[in-house]
Formats: C-alpha cells, sequence, structure tokens
C-alpha cells in the first residue's frame, strides 16, 4: 500500500499528461462502450470506484453520510450518496476501475450497470445496492491488495 502511495504522490503533478487516452499511452481502456449504450439511450449514469490504484485517473465523487454495510464479512459504514441518488432518478450505476499495470500505466475498465433493487423499501433498497458495491470492491482490492488505500477506520469496532 505504501509502495502505491508513493507513486499515487509522485503522479500527482503529471496526471495531465498520464490522462492523454491514446493508443499506446499509459492508461488503457476498456467497457466505455457501456458508458456510451446508456448516453444513447438518454439514461443518467453514475461511475463508482474506490481508492485503487491512482483513483486519481477514475472519477471519484460522493459525499461522506455514514450507513452500514457489510465489507469484508464485517459491517462497515458506507456512503448511501450512489444508492440513493441512483434509485431516486433511475440512474445506470456503472463500476470503474483504475488498475496499475507497470510503473505509471494504468487500466480503466467501466463495467455493465448494475440491477437496482426494487423492494418499494428505499433504504432497504440503498443498502442492497450499496451491499453490492462493496461486494464489486472487495473482489477488485482481493485481486490487488497492495493498490488499496484505506488509512482511516471503515471498521467502527
Amino acid at each position: 500500500m505504501w509502495d502505491n502511495l508513493g507513486r499515487v504522490a509522485a503522479e500527482y503533478p503529471h496526471l495531465r499528461n498520464i490522462f492523454v487516452f491514446e493508443p499506446g499511452g499509459r492508461v488503457e481502456t476498456h467497457g466505455f462502450e457501456h458508458v456510451d449504450r446508456a448516453i444513447a439511450a438518454g439514461r443518467r449514469i453514475i461511475v463508482f470506484s474506490g481508492h485503487i490504484a491512482n483513483w486519481e485517473i477514475g472519477m471519484l465523487a460522493g459525499a461522506q453520510h455514514g450507513i452500514s454495510v457489510l465489507f469484508f464479512g464485517r459491517l462497515a459504514m458506507t456512503a448511501p450518496a450512489l444508492a440513493i441518488l441512483a434509485l431516486r432518478f433511475d440512474c445506470d450505476v456503472l463500476p470503474l476501475r483504475v488498475e496499475r499495470l507497470n510503473g505509471a500505466r494504468f487500466r480503466v475498465t467501466v463495467f455493465p450497470p448494475l440491477p437496482l433493487p426494487r423492494s418499494g423499501e428505499p433504504r432497504a433498497d440503498a443498502a442492497a445496492l450499496m451491499a453490492r458495491v462493496n461486494a464489486i470492491l472487495e473482489e477488485w482490492i482481493r485481486d490487488r491488495p497492495e493498490q488499496w488505500l484505506w488509512v482511516h477506520r471503515r471498521w467502527p469496532d
């Protein structure tokens, strides 16, 4: 984690050069057809990612308002804004993964939209969607744990 964090700090002043998405460039992209399809269909979209690789490469946004959702088998405080907005405005929720390849080279992958739960209970639906989001993040973190950054107390106990 500390190696990756050092790389992120060193790359920060060079993000403008790293952001160039071109064949043979520093950032490979996959799955952006999911974004194009949603836009062409007139769908609203929300993209989520995590503090993995150089998270500045992907889009990160959200407000901090804590709910408890399982993460790595334990209840963890999780910001529900993504789920609340997606459910309220019927948005497609697209996972976006950033992976560090070698050095300052990255792969950005957009995955198909997640199904939105529709039980009629807004709080339960938001919690179910955030549980799915956390499960995806868990999968990515287990795949490349050295690229995950989380230094604050995610688990209150």
